[in-house]
């Protein structure tokens, strides 16, 4: 199926535009109380471009969102090898993970987009055969957009589908380190030196980590050996529990002048949290390269390298036939 971009959302609403390249979120139109309407995630000036530029703009990924370290894991006894492609471990499903496939359209109208995808038997090194979907769906009355994430398996297999927005709530390419941001968690999964968690669930209290209460961006990042580790924020916030059952924001976001906000809901149990550490290897609309920390992704998933942590991988994270994939994300927009 040919690559296009569907728009979804009204003309005085929130408006979006969605491509089944990569199930990408290529635009995302916030409507503001003067009539304008302003843009809140990062991307590229075409389709074409999102096609070439480095990065997961907007992308869903999987078949396992984040790293699974060494590139292996094991289930019911059995070790699969995947396709190693950060170093000796993998990143968001390999490289040819589900953000560089062309998805199917299954449906399609004015307010949402579904999508779907196979991936065969043995795809990057996962057993069995995957069929997963994606829907866009825009609420108009409240400017808030709805991701479901699902899968059906073969054969017993760690999947953990997200979408890869950069944010970047003032309308441009400025730095977001102004922006606040809370995280409704009081704990984190320290990483090692090639970003794989140790293991441990560490408590944010008197680190960088905590941002139970609202907080600039730029105010912890760079701090402490983790920050340097991930030159940034690149790590995974363990959600306190009301959060990762969706009854409260698992994160809210500001913009630096205060006049658009986003509220993330989730029933994911875990949230990436990356400070666009190097999205100046990429150009933004203007074929510009944007400045390092233009913005900041927020992943809703299951633990990176769960599968190798069996007290994590009662979280879910592995699909079995007859148990399929069912999670969502939810973004709400609030314009003053």
């Amino acid at each position: 199926m040919k690559a296009q971009v569907y728009r979804l959302g009204a003309a005085g609403g929130l408006q979006l535009e969605v491509s089944n390249y990569g199930a990408r979120w290529l635009s995302c139109l916030v409507p503001m109380p003067d009539g304008s309407h302003r843009e809140a995630i990062l991307g590229h000036a075409t389709l074409a471009d999102h096609m070439r530029e480095p990065g997961f703009f907007g992308a869903v990924v999987g078949r396992y969102a984040n790293r699974i370290g060494g590139a292996a894991f094991t289930i019911d006894g059995n070790e699969h090898r995947l396709a190693a492609n950060e170093g000796s471990n993998q990143l968001h499903g390999g490289s040819e993970g589900f953000d560089r496939r062309t998805w199917t359209v299954i449906d399609h109208g004015p307010l949402h987009l579904r999508l779907a995808l196979h991936s065969p038997d043995g795809d990057q090194g996962y057993p069995g055969a995957v069929d997963a979907e994606v829907e866009y769906r825009v609420d108009l009355a409240r400017a808030a957009v709805t991701l479901r994430f699902d899968a059906r398996t073969t054969a017993p297999c760690p999947v953990s589908l997200t979408s890869h927005p950069y944010f970047n709530l003032e309308g441009g390419t400025t730095p977001v380190l102004g922006h606040r941001l809370r995280v409704a968690a009081s704990q984190m999964l320290p990483v090692r030196a090639d970003m794989i968690p140790t293991g441990e669930l560490a408590a944010v209290d008197g680190t960088p980590f905590d941002l139970r209460r609202a907080r600039r961006i730029g105010d912890g990042l760079g701090q402490g050996e983790q920050q340097q580790r991930g030159s940034g924020y690149d790590h995974c916030f363990a959600l306190d529990a009301a959060a990762a059952r969706g009854e409260v924001a698992a994160a809210e976001l500001a913009s630096t002048d205060g006049r658009l906000a986003l509220r993330l809901f989730t029933d994911y149990p875990g949230l990436q949290v990356c400070s666009g550490n190097f999205v100046q290897n990429s150009r933004g609309r203007d074929g510009l390269p944007l400045q390092r920390h233009a913005g900041i992704a927020l992943e809703p998933q299951f633990f990176p390298d769960a599968p190798n942590h069996p007290a994590w991988r009662e979280q879910g994270c592995v699909v079995r036939p007859g148990q399929p994939l069912s999670r969502w994300l939810r973004l709400e927009f609030d314009a003053r």
